[in-house]
């Protein structure tokens, strides 16, 4: 594999790879090159782990305290949940992508809708698609969304039960019906962040001048914070392909998600004004031009989407790789040997989350047009805690 890509053959691989790749939400049937003498195992190439302490790290009860081999069934019947968060008294907020609606799930009650976002246009891996709960929200009540109209990608916020439209925040983001990214998470600093994919435009990634292919930090408003890399502008970190989780350690630390094209997938940490390769290079690059991956994958472990981070535990939900991968992660931030939970026991998993009250909160995707759906699918499935270690 080659790990370098000359600067000015760029432009002519972007299309390449634009064109090779059909989509992004990889399901397991996808085709894809085999490991063999052109294509290195991943020890080859993949970022040494450090060596921590993991002991209480089983494989079952983890650091976090979780025994994963006994969910709770939070809710069925649902129909591609995407964006999950949570309400100040701990019930969750659940978008459906392709029915532009979101459900209010409470652990032993039915699901229920409680708003519909009327010009989400669904298609591929476009719809509603994150959503994110306001950290104040006792005192302004707003919910924000992140979705696709028949134009563009758009980040809005409203209030439940209001027969006002969503104000719009963001808007005019390029969509295509592959690599939207599409993720929305409040940041401990306030200001809210946004994964949006290249849109299956490759270039736009290293380009400046667009939010495609960007992690954008945004204030609650929809201004540009002043304290941006780039001055008025909202971009946070650039060079991706295809973000789709976010998540914050307990020291303020951002890690992201994010799909490669045919070779890595990747988990990076990600620093103000940051360059991460793509389309350059696909996971490891080291040059010093971009930041390289913590993690990466082959794609047939991963496709990773949603992230949540607790007690010394990075959770990634593997869609193609249909398992959910624990990265542990030490107070320096060094990062230690991922540990494969729950693989194929419940198919596709899109969204990983933590509750006010420390639970994890895993969300299936088989019923997102590539998976297989089970009875019952797709399920939102709880990890209560059952045990508690000090915080790492």
């Amino acid at each position: 594999m080659r790990r370098r890509t000359v600067a000015v053959v760029a432009a002519v691989l972007a299309l390449v790879l634009a064109a090779t790749d059909a989509h992004a939400d990889r399901s397991p049937a996808d085709r894809r090159p085999a490991a063999g003498p052109d294509r290195p195992a991943i020890a080859d190439t993949r970022p040494r782990p450090v060596t921590l302490d993991l002991r209480g790290f089983d494989g079952r009860t983890g650091w976090s305290g979780y025994d994963l081999s006994r969910p709770q069934v939070a809710a069925t019947g649902l129909e591609a949940p995407w964006g999950l968060d949570f309400l100040p008294d701990g019930s969750a907020l659940v978008a459906q992508r392709d029915r532009g609606t979101i459900l209010r799930v409470r652990p032993g009650r039915p699901a229920r809708q409680v708003a519909r976002i009327a010009d989400v246009v669904a298609g591929g891996e476009t719809g509603l698609l994150g959503l994110a709960i306001s950290p104040t929200y006792r005192r302004d009540r707003w919910v924000y969304a992140a979705y696709t109209t028949a134009t563009d990608l758009r980040i809005v916020r409203f209030r439940l039960g209001s027969s006002r439209a969503p104000r719009v925040l963001v808007s005019g983001i390029a969509r295509s019906s592959v690599h939207a990214g599409g993720r929305i998470a409040f940041g401990p600093d306030g200001m809210l962040y946004a994964g949006i994919g290249d849109a299956g435009v490759a270039a736009r990634a290293q380009d400046l001048t667009s939010r495609n292919g960007k992690i954008l930090r945004i204030r609650p408003d929809g201004r540009a914070p002043a304290d941006n890399p780039f001055p008025g502008s909202l971009v946070y970190s650039y060079g991706h392909r295809n973000v789709q989780g976010l998540a914050w350690d307990r020291h303020g630390r951002l890690f992201a998600t994010e799909f490669g094209q045919s070779t890595w997938d990747e988990v990076n940490r990600i620093v103000p004004g940051g360059n991460y390769g793509w389309p350059i290079v696909e996971g490891v690059a080291g040059d010093p031009r971009f930041r390289d991956p913590v993690v990466v994958w082959p794609p047939a472990q991963a496709s990773p989407s949603g992230a949540a981070f607790t007690r010394g535990t990075l959770y990634v939900a593997a869609l193609r790789g249909a398992r959910l991968w624990a990265v542990p992660v030490d107070a320096a931030g060094r990062v230690g040997v991922p540990v494969a939970e729950l693989a194929g026991t419940y198919g596709r998993l899109r969204t990983v989350e933590v509750a006010p009250d420390g639970a994890l909160w895993v969300a299936t995707s088989n019923r997102d047009g590539r998976g297989t759906p089970a009875a019952g699918d797709d399920r939102i499935l709880r990890y209560p805690l059952t045990h508690r270690r000090p915080t790492v």
